[in-house]
């Protein structure tokens, strides 16, 4: 019945297709995913360091600038949005989707490298920043808490406190052993299943960027399947999964690799770890082997959720961050 019921849905798909004068090209922007800030004028955008982001701001341009570094790579703030509520409380929210994710511009796989998001956000910060006194937070979630130590170990004068929310790994030995406890793949489940039959129907060679990320939009019910070990609940927002640069940083992690260490142990500013209580990947023992890092930490549980712990439970993530950018404030 169920191999019926797929025939009949191909056949009428196949009727619709050929009864059309002009059927869907798969490669023309919107038609798979949403439009990037270069084919979208009306999406908010900042350009700097040669790519046009999606970013937004909110509250006053003068308070102190809290930057908000989402996950992936090639994922983008929309499930971070709540931590705009911060605007109320005297901070300067600042929202980008890092290059070539979420809505800001593509660019090809060879072009991207460590240093050049370094230099995006500082590029970022340069353009939202209205003094040279004004203060700046980073806020990392997931890649992006990595991003975030990143750019200290890199420039640790220029970051007044950082908040890590379960950074995937410092360092490629960290993050080796978080992905060997997280991202376990059962051929014979039903997501793995999805996937791989939309792969006999929908490929997509390197530059065709819109099928890719549709492709990678696919595979998203893998992060919150029954019994995921990072805790994650249910589905949480996104525009776009950028493929591409997934892809590329995948590549330099095997093939460079890469230490955010080197030069933590002189960042003199208090830090703050948050950790999910229901993510078995990561934990208060990861949290610790992270922020032993930092000669000044604190690390936080929150309870009753996993690694999307700023989407699904921001009422428990939001006071204690809130207390920690006023303590340094």
């Amino acid at each position: 019945m169920k191999n019926y019921a797929l025939l009949l849905g191909l056949a009428v798909c196949h009727i619709f297709l050929t009864a059309c004068e002009d059927p869907m090209d798969l490669s023309t922007p919107g038609n798979l995913v949403p439009k990037t800030v270069d084919l979208d004028p009306s999406l908010p955008q900042i350009s700097v360091n040669g790519t046009q982001l999606h970013a937004e701001a909110f509250g006053n341009p003068s308070d102190p600038m809290l930057i908000f570094l989402h996950g992936g790579p090639g994922g983008d703030y929309r499930n971070g949005m709540k931590v705009r509520a911060l605007a109320e409380d005297g901070y300067f929210v600042i929202f980008y989707d890092q290059r070539g994710s979420g809505l800001s511009q593509r660019h090809p796989k060879n072009s991207y490298s460590i240093q050049l998001v370094l230099d995006d956000l500082t590029a970022v910060i340069a353009h939202y920043r209205s003094s040279d006194s004004q203060k700046v937070f980073l806020f990392g979630h997931s890649w992006g808490a990595m991003l975030a130590a990143a750019y200290i170990n890199a420039h640790p004068e220029r970051i007044d406190g950082a908040i890590f929310a379960e950074a995937g790994g410092f360092n490629k030995q960290l993050l080796d052993e978080y992905g060997a406890a997280s991202r376990k793949l059962n051929p014979f489940s039903e997501s793995t299943n999805d996937v791989l039959y939309y792969e006999q129907f929908l490929t997509g060679k390197e530059n065709e960027h819109e099928i890719l990320d549709y492709k990678s939009a696919l595979q998203t019910p893998y992060s919150y399947a029954s019994g995921n070990s990072e805790g994650i609940e249910r589905p949480s927002p996104f525009w776009r999964n950028g493929a591409v640069v997934l892809s590329a940083f995948v590549d330099i992690s095997e093939k460079e690799g890469f230490d955010f260490t080197t030069n933590l142990e002189h960042y003199s500013k208090l830090t703050l770890f948050l950790y999910g209580e229901n993510n078995q990947s990561y934990g208060r023992t990861f949290a610790e082997k992270e922020a032993a890092f930092f000669p000044k930490s604190s690390i936080a549980q929150i309870d009753n959720t996993g690694h999307e712990m700023i989407y699904f439970r921001w009422d428990l993530v939001y006071p204690v961050v809130l207390d920690y950018l006023n303590s340094l404030n």
